[in-house]
């Protein structure tokens, strides 16, 4: 089956060139790009009855992700996820980050790659998109060259693939912020069931930076949980999940692994997720806001959507005894992430 891919040009950002991507299969399934923070813009699926329908919280203009402060769809680098104290020691300097959660940095701040403007190209499934980091932006050494690869194929799977070189040492994790609801955001997440191929998860602080310890996932463990069975909910709040999961798979294991499953049992839709990364970092999109209207007409809102990041540890470069994601001078940065949309 062919996969066809279109473009149109969306905007402008500091006389750069915005664009609208489109990737679709014969079935009709489409996911839509743009090159402003490389973000998925939409993702649109078959539920069980066949009825195409958008699965992934995006705007339906530039606007939306120029006002955007939740990092909808984008791609995240230099650093995802916490750098404790926004500062670590590499080669023996120590490098300060932007800090922009508390005294932390997350997602490298406000040098983050969600606000630049990708040079991109179409390819027959896909989109390439570059982009070049210089040394020292947001404090991380290095120039770095970024590809991030977008394919979509006949079987509604998106493959992100993430490449990366620099020019001197320095720290490197990619992902991606896009925030699922099956259900087409006819109902939140809370009945939607997730399985997380993982025994272990990464302790962490009421700030969510890594304590350093590695613990068993116990009662945050899900085997085909409900959402909000894992949530502690009382009269005044609702608090969702923000943790790394370390996914089983043997050490050195190279290949695409199952990570997770989510399943929205009302519309059939499914999503099974594969990286080669160590693990995936769950947020149930508690502190999710949007000042700007997404496609269903309405702003974004808590538990309206969650996240599967697949990823490195967080903070890894400040705890010794984590697996370290430091990209060396002559390296090269090659990580995948597979999102594969089907029914039950």
């Amino acid at each position: 089956m062919a996969v066809k891919t279109s473009s149109r040009l969306w905007g402008q950002v500091n006389g750069a060139d915005v664009f609208l991507f489109r990737i679709e299969n014969e079935s009709g399934a489409y996911v839509e790009l743009t090159n402003y923070g490389a973000a998925i813009v939409s993702v649109v699926v078959p539920d069980r009855e066949q009825q195409f329908e958008n699965v992934v919280v995006g705007f339906p203009d530039l606007d939306g992700y120029l006002n955007d402060t939740c990092y909808i769809g984008s791609t995240i680098g230099r650093y995802a996820n916490r750098i404790t104290n926004a500062r670590f020691k590499l080669d023996n300097k120590i490098c300060y980050l932007d800090t922009n959660d508390g005294k932390n940095s997350n997602h490298a701040g406000n040098s983050g790659f969600n606000y630049r403007v990708f040079a991109a190209e179409t390819i027959d499934n896909g989109v390439v998109m570059t982009l070049r980091s210089p040394d020292g932006d947001g404090g991380y050494p290095g120039a770095l060259e970024l590809g991030v690869i977008y394919t979509w194929s006949a079987d509604n799977e998106l493959l992100i693939h993430y490449k990366a070189t620099a020019d001197k040492n320095t720290i490197a994790n990619f992902t991606n912020h896009a925030y699922f609801n099956l259900s087409a955001f006819k109902s939140k997440i809370y009945n939607h069931k997730l399985t997380m191929l993982s025994d272990n998860i990464v302790d962490s602080y009421e700030d969510y930076t890594p304590s350093g310890a590695i613990i068993p996932a116990k009662q945050k463990a899900f085997n085909n949980n409900k959402l909000s069975d894992k949530f502690k909910i009382d009269e005044s709040r609702v608090e969702g999940l923000n943790l790394f999961y370390i996914i089983n798979k043997e050490a050195g294991e190279r290949a695409l692994t199952n990570a997770a499953l989510l399943i929205d049992e009302a519309s059939g839709r499914s999503l099974e997720v594969y990286t080669d990364y160590p693990g995936v970092f769950l947020y149930t999109g508690d502190y999710l806001n949007s000042t700007s209207p997404t496609h269903t007409g309405n702003p974004a809102k808590p538990f309206d959507a969650l996240c599967l990041e697949c990823q490195h540890y967080p903070d890894s470069i400040n705890h010794p005894n984590f697996p370290q994601a430091i990209l060396q001078v002559g390296d090269v940065y090659d990580q995948s992430i597979l999102y594969k949309f089907g029914t039950i």
